[in-house]
């Protein structure tokens, strides 16, 4: 019985489908990885897939199964079809399994502005239709530079909510910020975010060194009348952020008190 880690990346033709920031920075690490890799976009995918026995879609999540089916077409000797999707599901990729592929997922767990973004490093949530499909994903993602780890399609859309809250939500919280000193006339757009900056990077190094310990402020050292006061200014100059600053406080407050009990 084969392993799962018969058939490798370096071993087998591999074809990015998909232009974009994550196509591009992930056919760029694989080409820093030296395997046999290429970029393909819509137009010419029937080009580059046709001798490829690994396929690894990285397009919007809505356009996943007419690639998925485009690839198929084009590649009749297919053999893994994956997609780097963190919240769709392998059943996206039927056509592939109808076929007699294997399918995968190779998700970055890093936010990706553009296709210089490094992904050496950082983690990779892993999926596969089979001990053989898994284990090409977990070996793609190690020659990547990055660190696999397998979530089930049971957890995916959990999985893909925290992801969702460390990043986005990470920007909408900041963006915020901004718009408070801007509309208290502290500073301007871009003088705001500058002054945040260090506390804001300071503050995610500090979590991550020490998870919910790193807390501070008002809340934390139980200090209402500071919170209150806080209220009552930003509903004088942006009260759209209110309920924002509520429900952040509520669950700071529970932070603060499992802290506190751990610790007492």
């Amino acid at each position: 019985m084969p392993s799962a880690r018969a058939h490798t990346p370096a071993q087998l033709p591999i074809v990015v489908i998909g232009r974009g920031r994550v196509g591009g920075a992930v056919h760029r690490a694989a080409s820093a990885a030296d395997l046999d890799v290429s970029l393909a976009g819509r137009d010419d995918l029937p080009e580059h897939a046709r001798d490829a026995a690994v396929a690894l879609i990285c397009v919007p999540d809505a356009e996943i199964g007419p690639a998925c089916e485009a690839v198929v077409a084009a590649s009749p000797g297919i053999r893994f079809v994956g997609h780097t999707s963190g919240a769709t599901g392998l059943d996206r990729l039927v056509a592939a399994t109808d076929a007699g592929a294997g399918s995968f997922s190779l998700h970055p767990l890093q936010t990706v502005p553009d296709e210089s973004t490094e992904l050496v490093g950082c983690p990779a949530a892993i999926a596969g239709s089979g001990e053989e499909s898994l284990g090409l994903a977990r070996d793609l993602a190690e020659r990547l530079g990055m660190r696999p780890f397998e979530v089930t399609e049971e957890s995916r859309a959990a999985y893909h909510a925290a992801a969702s809250i460390a990043s986005n939500f990470l920007v909408a919280l900041e963006s915020s910020a901004v718009e408070l000193l801007e509309a208290a006339g502290v500073a301007d757009r871009d003088e705001a975010r500058e002054l945040l900056a260090p506390l804001v990077l300071r503050s995610a190094a500090n979590w991550a060194e020490r998870g919910s310990d790193a807390l501070t402020g008002p809340i934390a050292r139980g200090d209402e009348e500071t919170v209150e006061r806080h209220l009552a200014a930003i509903d004088g100059v942006a009260p759209e952020l209110l309920a924002l600053y509520h429900a952040l406080a509520e669950r700071t407050r529970a932070l603060a008190a499992g802290r506190t009990e751990v610790g007492s």
